[in-house]
């Protein structure tokens, strides 16, 4: 009896990518598109009534912070996979990801065929992690670990507001964004450069440039 296709949905904000992505599963035999989204939000409701075994999920999605998209997604659907591509390095998102409910992590920029291998050993229930993401984990659950980046030290939402600070976002932006009070970003930013050990804005810049961590 043929086994039935691995159902697929893409999320991600550009349409480019979502269509690479639609290309490399409708090739495959063995995947079946169930359907995609550009947005967060539309995600959400989408897969509501759309039945899918996996979720190719894009980091820099529209709609609300990374981690939060994550917390809901695993509250809310929580037998549907997920799989992370980025465009951000692993030692920026990963561990952040797979900590947050995500089964696996992979940049953009690896093969088509490194991808259909992620799509099924998480679909099979494992993890996928590559050989430098392993070696990343490894350090974070050594206990008498190396010296972590500053950034690495920062919770999900300092993590969040720290890349908008980065990015030249004012306090007034960054709370709008994501929907908190100026109080509370202004607290955040305190605790940020805290724990960054910097003095200014002007120096979140040019770290968050230095490590990749805008865009």
């Amino acid at each position: 009896m043929k086994s039935r296709a691995i159902r697929i949905f893409i999320a991600d904000d550009h349409p480019v990518v979502r269509q690479g992505l639609r290309r490399i599963v409708e090739a495959d035999p063995g995947l079946a598109m169930a359907g995609e989204a550009g947005d967060t939000d539309s995600l959400l409701k989408a897969l509501e009534k759309t039945a899918t075994d996996l979720l190719l999920l894009d980091v820099s999605m529209p709609g609300g912070p990374f981690p939060d998209t994550l917390k809901a997604l695993r509250e809310r659907f929580p037998t549907i996979k997920v799989l992370v591509l980025s465009v951000h390095p692993e030692d920026q998102w990963a561990v952040r990801a797979l900590r947050a409910g995500a089964a696996g992590y992979l940049t953009k920029d690896h093969s088509p065929d490194q991808l259909l291998e992620a799509i099924r050993r998480v679909y099979r229930g494992g993890k996928y992690v590559s050989p430098t993401l392993a070696e990343q984990l490894a350090s974070h659950l050594d206990v008498g670990g190396g010296q972590r980046a500053p950034h690495e030290l920062l919770s999900d939402r300092e993590f969040e507001v720290m890349r908008r600070l980065g990015s030249g976002l004012t306090v007034s932006q960054i709370a709008t964004e994501l929907s908190i009070s100026t109080k509370t970003v202004s607290t955040y930013r305190t605790r940020i450069l805290e724990k960054m050990a910097v003095a200014t804005n002007a120096d979140l810049v040019r770290y968050a440039a230095r490590y990749g961590l805008i865009g």
